[in-house]
């Protein structure tokens, strides 16, 4: 078998780095940062299989109510997501949530609150190398809104608004790092983004939504705030298994309003279409 350098197939689709090819995933695709967390997701499915487990990237396939449906996680950070998002789309998915853990910067998003991103600061560097940064980093209308619906559906706390996705959980997100280090751009960095009204830090999201809207495809994110830093909070994994209740929740919702789509013969949803 010869492998391209430029690109890295290893025969028959098969992705070099997440190890899947295509008719191994669904269109429908969760992203967790932790690989532990995909047998979690899937075991709110139907049935479920593994498909593949190769470096931070484990990846199951299934059903939720009927609905199929594949969960890959991403290892931390936008450089590893963007790898993810690149080969599952090669292989035929295109509906894309990240679900996972955050910090809330603004003293109404409590600890074990969910926070849905309709959009997200670019403060990563994975994302620049697509495309300049003035570009947005917006979530798919369509995926922010059936999160909305599975969220109410379920009767969880959650809020709605702009992310920060940084590349660093230390000082990019405002912590000192080791033995005290700071700088004065650290220092002033959450008071700056309160004051913009963005919600939360979390470090995969603007290069997932980049990354979707350059490709055509769509995206979302659903986190669970385990942190507060306002409050100085913090409680590992509250709200994790509320978020991934949502995040399968609007997979199963996102299929049917697809499905009334094609029905209609619409590129786009809109509400009065499941009405009719």
């Amino acid at each position: 078998m010869v492998v391209r350098a430029d690109k890295p197939d290893l025969g028959g689709g098969l992705q070099y780095h997440i190890r899947v090819r295509p008719g191994d995933v669904a269109r429908y695709v969760l992203l967790p940062g932790d690989p532990g967390r995909v047998p979690l997701i899937a075991g709110f499915w139907d049935e479920a299989r593994l498909i593949a487990s190769h470096r931070e990237y484990t990846t199951y396939t299934g059903t939720y109510r009927g609905t199929p449906i594949s969960a890959t996680s991403t290892g931390i950070g936008s450089p590893s997501t963007a790898i993810a998002v690149e080969e599952l789309l090669r292989v035929g998915a295109d509906t894309f949530i990240r679900v996972g853990t955050t910090g809330g910067i603004q003293r109404c998003v409590e600890v074990g609150d969910l926070v849905i991103s309709s959009a997200a600061v670019r403060l990563e560097g994975t994302s620049s190398q697509y495309v300049r940064v003035e570009y947005p980093a917006a979530a798919s209308y369509e995926v922010v809104l059936a999160l909305i619906e599975a969220a109410e559906s379920l009767g969880l706390r959650y809020h709605v608004g702009v992310t920060a996705s940084t590349d660093s959980f230390y000082l990019g997100q405002g912590r000192p790092g080791y033995r005290g280090y700071k700088q004065s751009w650290a220092e002033k960095l959450i008071p700056d983004l309160q004051a913009a009204g963005v919600l939360n830090f979390e470090m995969e999201s603007s290069a997932l939504f980049t990354l979707a809207s350059i490709y055509g495809a769509r995206a979302g994110s659903i986190c669970a705030a385990v942190a507060n830093r306002v409050t100085n909070e913090m409680k590992p994994d509250a709200g994790l298994r509320d978020a991934i209740r949502a995040a399968n929740e609007a997979v199963r919702i996102l299929s049917e309003w697809d499905e009334a789509k094609e029905k209609n013969g619409k590129k786009y949803f809109y509400p009065s279409l499941i009405a009719r």
